[in-house]
């Protein structure tokens, strides 16, 4: 490995997020990427002297590429005393840094930290990598001089799981949440003010249907010529009807 990277454990994982990328917590706008905050125990000696000496060659490294060939009098570093404020506002540190070094290691999305168990196999199951597990962190430390600033800052090259630890955070499992213990009683009911329930229509006994008799047609009877008074022939003469079978003058 190069003089700036090196590989810590035991430390402990915050602001977990391995899997994918997304801005950082402290600016939403900010581009995505692979990232964690690396909690070291100020009782690891050896880590931090390892640290100190991969930022001493990640400032060399600056020097010659990146600051005209000189150190910057002020000169950013990543890595921060937990028991100290944070630079970002100066308030203080959360709980689970005290006694602690701190420092935010990520890298780009093109660039996906490798995450394995104790037998360097690939952990496909995201809930086993939150904030609070344990484990060994490969780091690279490097020298930047973007708008303005110059530091050093870390990358993630990836994290080794070795135990499991409390999760950080105000998260609640599914059991603590809903299980027996944390059963509620019912909630009785309650007026809104402005708001009364829908009234449900009353139900009326339904009512046999009525039978009528069947419809009665009526009788269809044999259409009769209509008989009407035999009319004897006129004699055009005497203008008297001529009874029938009697000759009418004339004709």
């Amino acid at each position: 490995m190069n003089a700036n990277t090196l590989t810590i454990g035991e430390a402990r994982l915050s602001y977990c997020n391995l899997f994918q990328p997304k801005p950082p917590f402290n600016n939403p706008q900010g581009d995505p990427k692979y990232s964690t905050t690396v909690l070291v125990p100020k009782t690891n000696l050896a880590a931090k002297a390892a640290i100190d000496t991969a930022i001493n060659a990640a400032i060399g490294t600056g020097v010659s590429s990146k600051w005209d060939g000189k150190k910057p009098a002020m000169l950013a570093i990543c890595v921060h005393d937990g028991d100290g404020p944070r630079p970002s506002d100066g308030e203080p540190f959360g709980p689970e840094c005290k006694g602690c070094w701190v420092f935010t290691a990520s890298c780009k999305p093109d660039r996906p930290p490798f995450v394995v168990d104790g037998n360097v196999q690939p952990i496909l199951q995201q809930s086993e990598i939150y904030s609070g597990v344990f484990g060994n962190v490969n780091i690279s430390f490097f020298p930047y001089n973007s708008g303005g600033k110059k530091g050093i800052g870390c990358g993630l090259n990836g994290f080794q799981k070795s135990r499991d630890g409390e999760p950080l955070g105000n998260s609640v499992s599914a059991v603590e949440a809903f299980g027996a213990s944390a059963a509620m009683p019912a909630t009785p009911g309650y007026a809104v003010p402005g708001y009364a329930p829908p009234v449900a229509a009353p139900a009326y006994p339904q009512q046999p249907p009525v039978a009528y008799p069947p419809q009665q047609t009526a009788p269809v009877y044999p259409q009769q010529a209509p008989a009407y008074p035999q009319q004897w022939p006129v004699d055009p003469i005497t203008g008297q009807p001529v009874p029938s079978g009697m000759p009418v003058m004339g004709m």
